[in-house]
């Protein structure tokens, strides 16, 4: 049994991959199986109404990890060029992330899973231990990776694989320094079908998965997503893949337990993304439409928080909350200071951890981009642009949660919808680094192939068709 560190706690964060809000049995699906993130929801603190940044995989993790918008650190998309090969690109080169300032405190830093934010041969950003993904994605057997800095391949079950390494850094860890480690799953991201366990896979056969809608195809549907015969194949492959992880982060808790280091050890679970199955007619994320959309089945995450003794159990915050907020309160949470927090968007959400209500947490409005669509939502209200353009869409969530009736033509709502829009542009005007402005990029969900702005050296930055 490991002696218990007493200054800092440690931190262990789970990030799933495209992981829907409604994916979780605690948040009221009644079909799916995840019973270990049910009790840590149970142990601990559930945000229903926390968001991501940008509805894709590699800006929304690039926002957590340095707290900036997508307009501010420059990934605008999901990489697809300069991960490895000859010409790897480190996109966040000269950008601090929390991990950094983590490990300048004295935190042992190490990450097992998904990074796809370029480069991912050498350890980066303040990690001292590196086991990633040589992409973003892929098979879940004989997936490729990076051990020891040489591409590899690993035969596994891949959510087995990263759980196996992430269980490994723990046994390293000697209480001597306070750790963080990031377990970044690629689940349930694509692919679904003869991809899981299949035992966990047959065990949805008599699903009648009901709490998934089965709607018409949405006309933005992009042509990449599984239509037809195959709903109910794939609606199981996702299913397992959740479930599989969720069995993953069972080991995970159970290690922590057995080491007598829980009291001392926050675990936080998010995803990078949410995720449609068929929610609007769209199978996919904000990409898996063209224009990108910003539903909030695309933008919003599950999200748990708990730390016996320090964070409410059984509680669920209904607060809004963003993804640019993590970094501050992360380090906000430790004791730490982060110099540069004046530039940053995000605000600590500390206070609500700690069981404080809404009066101590002013950040009420959140804000979302990918590339030339931005997004404000209220607890009442989102409004949604598209430069140059269009469409925009206007919705409101009071009286219509499912975000069916587009009111930006309706003229009585002109004045909500003037009030919007000025909101919106006062903030990114604020908070945007002109050299990186997604509304001045071709950004159309096709992934990133090199840096933007001079950086870039006139290299087109992303791809324009499939």
């Amino acid at each position: 049994m490991q002696k218990q560190m007493k200054s800092k706690p440690n931190i262990v964060f789970i990030l799933s991959d495209d992981q829907g809000a409604w994916a979780l049995g605690s948040a009221g699906n009644h079909e799916i199986r995840t019973p270990h993130l049910d009790r840590l929801a149970k142990e601990g603190m559930r945000f229903s109404n926390f968001f991501c940044t940008s509805p894709v995989c590699s800006p929304a993790r690039a926002s957590l990890l340095t707290g900036r918008i997508p307009s501010q650190h420059g990934v605008q998309d999901w990489i697809r060029e300069g991960n490895v090969g000859e010409e790897t690109i480190e996109y966040l080169q000269g950008q601090t992330a929390y991990t950094e300032i983590l490990a300048e405190n004295h935190y042992v830093c190490g990450l097992s899973g998904k990074w796809h934010l370029g480069d991912s041969i050498n350890p980066q950003k303040g990690f001292h231990h590196w086991f990633v993904h040589q992409r973003g994605g892929g098979p879940y057997y004989n997936a490729p990776m990076i051990r020891n800095g040489e591409l590899v391949h690993e035969a596994g079950y891949l959510t087995d694989v990263i759980t196996d390494d992430a269980l490994e850094f723990l046994d390293h860890q000697d209480g001597e320094q306070p750790f963080y480690l990031s377990v970044h799953y690629t689940a349930p991201h694509d692919p679904w079908i003869n991809s899981h366990p299949q035992e966990i896979v047959d065990s949805y056969d008599d699903c009648s998965f009901d709490s998934i809608p089965n709607e018409a195809k949405h006309d933005w549907q992009i042509n990449t997503a599984p239509w037809g015969d195959n709903r109910k194949e794939n609606l199981k492959g996702y299913f397992a893949a959740v479930t599989a992880m969720d069995e993953n982060i069972g080991r995970i808790i159970e290690k922590i337990e057995t080491m007598g280091i829980r009291e001392n050890t926050l675990i936080c679970f998010l995803s990078d993304n949410g995720f449609n199955c068929g929610h609007h007619g769209i199978w996919g994320k904000g990409n898996g439409t063209f224009p990108q959309n910003m539903y909030d089945t695309s933008v919003k995450v599950p999200a748990i928080f708990s730390q016996p003794g320090l964070i409410p159990e059984d509680k669920v915050c209904e607060e809004l909350v963003s993804g640019y907020d993590f970094m501050p309160t992360l380090l906000d949470y430790v004791g730490i200071e982060n110099v540069e927090a004046n530039k940053l968007p995000g605000k600590s959400f500390y206070g609500l951890l700690k069981g404080v209500q809404a009066e101590a947490h002013e950040h009420v409005v959140i804000y979302d981009e990918y590339g030339p669509v931005r997004m404000i939502r209220t607890k009442d209200w989102k409004y949604i642009h598209r430069y140059p353009y269009g469409p925009h869409e206007l919705y409101h969530l009071e009286e219509d949660p499912g975000e069916r009736e587009n009111l930006v033509e309706n003229p009585s709502y002109e004045d909500i919808l003037i009030d919007m829009k000025g909101k919106l542009e006062k903030w990114f005007v604020e908070y945007v680094d002109p050299a990186f402005d997604g509304t001045h990029e071709a950004v159309k969900g096709y992934g990133q192939l090199n840096l933007v702005g001079p950086a870039g050296k006139g290299k087109p930055a992303f791809r324009e068709n499939p």
